[in-house]
């Protein structure tokens, strides 16, 4: 892990129409490192999501990828330059097989053969369900189908919003050991949970947003420690 960050928000404001929902937000996200947002439901970690990822601008303050500001950038713009995103819900094409799915992450420019390499040595499960409709597919296997074709894309920063959502305990450790394997390999993820225990278990760092504002940032033994009193006490 280096210390140089990838990604930083410096005093971010958001709102939808009059309703601001971000307020200040600071946060630093170092270069091949977990970071783990957590934070209760109606926190503001997805609108926090949507800002770095361009579906959403900031109402004032600044975010840098890179080093280089990208407040204005647009979606299409910031995953050219390396960021890629994994919402909640999966996101796959239910009525197509798991390669149908695989190869839309090809029209990108990769070549279809990298991304089902990717796909299936990662997941070997994908592979022995490659001609399977998506929508056929466990919570847990589309979960990974959803990861897999965000990582054909060899993405230098990756968003990931609820990884466990509906999944079992397993299913989730399995996932987040994937994760863990990433950062490794020198992929940066910020890691968006509302259920904190398997995002600490692989995170370098983390953050809790109470009410649209971050009121701690720690290692993860030390953030574990106190995050009910963050969650119940952290923010006006």
């Amino acid at each position: 892990m280096r210390n140089d960050p990838i990604l930083e928000l410096l005093d971010v404001h958001a709102a939808y129409g009059r309703i601001e929902v971000l307020h200040g937000v600071d946060l630093t996200v170092p270069r091949g490192s977990v970071m783990a947002l957590l934070g209760p439901n109606g926190a503001g970690k997805s609108t926090l999501l949507k800002v770095v990822s361009g579906q959403l601008r900031a109402t004032s303050g600044h975010v840098h990828l890179g080093g280089t500001h990208v407040n204005d950038a647009s979606p299409d713009a910031l995953a050219r330059a390396g960021l890629c995103t994994i919402p909640e819900g999966r996101s796959v094409f239910p009525n197509l097989t798991v390669t149908e799915n695989l190869r839309l992450a090809a029209y990108g420019g990769v070549p279809a053969a990298h991304v089902y390499d990717v796909a299936f040595s990662r997941f070997p499960r994908l592979g022995e369900r490659s001609n399977q409709l998506a929508g056929s597919l466990s919570g847990g296997e589309q979960q990974m189908l959803a990861m897999a074709r965000a990582l054909a894309t060899n993405p230098a920063l990756l968003l990931v919003d609820e990884l466990s959502m509906g999944l079992a305990p397993l299913i989730v450790k399995e996932l987040y050991e994937v994760v863990a394997a990433l950062a490794e390999e020198g992929v940066s993820v910020l890691v968006v949970e509302q259920f904190a225990d398997a995002a600490l278990a692989v995170a370098d760092r983390a953050a809790v947003l109470v009410h649209g504002k971050v009121v701690a940032t720690g290692g993860p033994d030390e953030i574990a420690a106190d995050l009910t009193h963050l969650y119940l006490g952290g923010a006006p």
